[in-house]
């Protein structure tokens, strides 16, 4: 059967129960949540604090308190019998000399041309199996874990300290920076800064590994501090130059298994006087990441990032200083900040309740999470690419935009589509566990009811329920009832797609 035509979507004055209501009180804004605790709340927290998981896991959340679910979610359990790192190809080494250009108006010969057209072509291949290796298996990880606020913040610091295999860049390099975010997740972020400014992926990534003192190369001092730890305006053009120097001299060795090992190349380092942030001495990059923390912007910024990637887009400035106050008590441990933050009053408020469109991995993950599957398909690397977010691929150096960057007619297409074939893959339904009673009542309105709790907890507008229920089996269509078991396992597959074709299945 044909896809049926998405619902229509809800105007968000007309959807009541998940949209911002009022003016946020921001003195009381980071104070604990003292209000009333349940499943929608514990959902919330599940897909913030997380992917969104299973009915299974939203109810069994919901049953303890609330300090207690934000407490399973901090306090990381073992992740020991996720599956290790996939094993990633050597890249092929070509002969010395055999990439080396020619003298100028030197052609090269025939076979020469095909060998090295070859040896390239067998280079990318070997790059593109691997990068499907590495998205597939950080996906499923993201999927199965027991933690997934620790692969929540992975994500996090992904998009912010980023990379990619651009620039030559090893999967195994890119693998290496991974597990470091990880290690991280809920870590020190000026120790994380000081550990990303010595990585092989981002020295090459941002060309330090080719700055010397002779001619200081500003790409990592100038992303450091626009796109990483301060932001525009609160740093000079001189203080790029100066950092730069101060970066001299750290590269990277290779290793045999295509990682890189740091090398601090005293030889290369400038030794000369730097004047930083109004700051002088002969610094070091440790030094030039020690001083920019102790900058009032350095706890805004990151505060502007926490909020937004975890409650919402444009937080109130007030609400940026109360927790940028909060990252500086806490000398930038990220684990107290953000075990404040999950527990507070503007994080369970109207205003941050579905407020955020979900990521492309955050809609496939929570997908697969919801219907218990954990088998990642071309299906599903291909809709990540086509609504915008290939991971270790980011954009540019600033990472995604995200917000409603996220949404456009063409990506939301691509997540009607993706929607769509979930609702049609017979282990996708069958893996969920949630599907089959509602199917055997036959009664079209205890099967929309049970899809929008299971996949919305309720946060459907009455429009938008009742054209549900009416596609089940309502006016001028036969009744579940008078159907085949084939026809009602269908009518119910369109039935789910068309749930999370809704608005509310979109907002995180």
């Amino acid at each position: 059967m044909a896809a049926p035509t998405a619902l229509a979507p809800v105007p968000a004055s007309a959807s009541g129960s998940y949209r911002p209501a009022g003016a946020l009180d921001t003195s009381t804004a980071l104070l604990p949540y003292a209000g009333p605790w349940n499943r929608r709340l514990a959902a919330h927290l599940l897909r913030r604090a997380g992917f969104g998981g299973s009915p299974a896991d939203v109810d069994r959340l919901a049953a303890t308190s609330m300090n207690d679910a934000v407490d399973s979610l901090i306090h990381f359990p073992s992740t020991a019998s996720l599956p290790a790192r996939p094993p990633i190809q050597d890249e092929p080494t070509p002969p010395v000399g055999f990439l080396r250009g020619l003298a100028p108006g030197q052609a090269a010969d025939d076979a020469t041309a095909e060998a090295r057209k070859t040896f390239q072509m067998l280079r990318n291949r070997v790059r593109r199996e691997s990068l499907i290796a590495m998205q597939t298996w950080w996906l499923q990880r993201m999927i199965s874990t027991p933690a997934p606020l620790q692969e929540k913040m992975t994500l996090f610091w992904h998009g912010r300290f980023t990379s990619s295999p651009e620039k030559g860049t090893t999967a195994q390099e890119l693998l290496m920076q991974n597990q470091l975010f990880r290690e991280y997740a809920l870590g020190n972020v000026r120790d994380l800064t000081q550990h990303v400014s010595q990585d092989p992926a981002m020295l090459r990534y941002l060309d330090n590994n080719v700055n010397v003192k002779a001619h200081p190369n500003e790409n990592y001092a100038r992303e450091l501090m626009e796109l990483f730890t301060l932001g525009i305006g609160n740093y000079t053009e001189q203080d790029i130059r100066e950092s730069a120097r101060a970066f001299t001299g750290w590269t990277f060795r290779r290793n045999p298994d295509g990682t890189g090992t740091f090398f601090d190349n005293q030889a290369q380092h400038d030794n000369g006087v730097k004047t930083f942030l109004g700051q002088s001495g002969n610094f070091t990059g440790a030094d030039i990441v020690s001083i920019i923390y102790k900058q009032p912007a350095a706890s805004r910024w990151l505060a502007t990032k926490l909020l937004a990637f975890f409650v919402y887009m444009d937080p109130e400035p007030q609400l940026v200083d109360q927790l940028a106050a909060v990252i500086r008590k806490n000398d930038f441990n990220v684990a107290p900040v953000m075990s404040a933050l999950l527990r507070s009053n503007v994080f369970f408020s109207d205003r941050a309740y579905r407020a955020l469109v979900k990521s492309p991995v955050e809609f496939v993950v929570g997908t697969h999470q919801l219907f218990g599957s954990t088998e990642i398909t071309p299906v599903d690397l291909g809709a990540l690419r086509a609504m915008g977010q290939v991971l270790f691929y980011p954009p540019n150096v600033k990472g995604w935009d995200g917000g409603s960057a996220w949404l456009s007619s063409a990506t939301i297409l691509t997540r009607e589509n993706f929607a769509n074939s979930v609702a049609q893959n017979p282990k996708m339904m069958d893996a969920a566990p949630w599907i089959a009673p509602a199917m055997r009542s036959m009664d079209p309105r205890t099967v929309a009811t049970t899809l929008t709790q299971a996949m919305l907890q309720g946060d459907a507008a009455p429009a938008a329920l009742a054209q549900l229920e009416t596609y089940l089996g309502g006016t001028g269509q036969s009744a579940l009832a008078e159907l085949s078991p084939e026809n009602v396992d269908e009518r119910v597959r369109s039935a789910a797609y068309l749930t999370m074709a809704m608005p509310a299945y979109q907002l995180s």
